[in-house]
């Protein structure tokens, strides 16, 4: 009997639970891109609750989350070096030069990213570069994924408030 785990090596890159993971996270990740399809710059900056939350906002926290849990855990880089803010709260920041088209890209371009760093990663391989310390990659998939629908949820009450439906 070996004394890897089942799912140690290629075949742990290559898994059908890590597809699935995948798929789930690819899936959420579009819908919070979408939820800007279809909105004007004003409707997409609209502040409807106390938070900084907007629509806008929350795509461009999501490129955050991609870059947290797909740059730095992965990578060990700080945020100041990838360039990213150091507390979510400042990722819902908006410029003066942000828009549709330009946080929708950003946020495109962090998932290549973050599909990229995970590509030869198994579910069971550790990141080193989180605050929490090390994390399966499974965990991290689950945490995002969590994050990922509850920001969709969010995006869906306000383009409702927003859109009247």
């Amino acid at each position: 009997m070996s004394a890897f785990p089942a799912t140690f090596g290629q075949d742990a890159v290559n898994s059908p639970a890590k597809a699935q993971f995948e798929a789930f996270i690819d899936e959420h990740r579009s819908a919070l891109n979408r939820c800007l399809d279809g909105l004007t710059e004003e409707e997409a900056r609209r502040s409807l609750v106390p938070s900084r939350t907007t629509l806008l906002g929350l795509v461009k926290h999501a490129t955050f989350v991609e870059k947290v849990w797909f740059d730095e855990a992965v990578t060990c880089r700080s945020r100041a070096e990838i360039g990213i803010p150091a507390t979510p709260d400042e990722s819902f920041v908006l410029d003066d030069d942000d828009t549709i088209a330009s946080i929708q890209q950003a946020h495109r371009e962090a998932c290549e990213a973050s599909r990229r760093a995970t590509a030869s990663l198994g579910l069971d391989d550790l990141l080193h570069g989180n605050r929490r310390g090390p994390l399966p990659l499974r965990w991290v998939y689950l945490h995002v994924l969590r994050e990922l629908a509850q920001h969709c949820g969010h995006a869906d009450i306000l383009r409702e408030q927003i859109r009247g439906g």
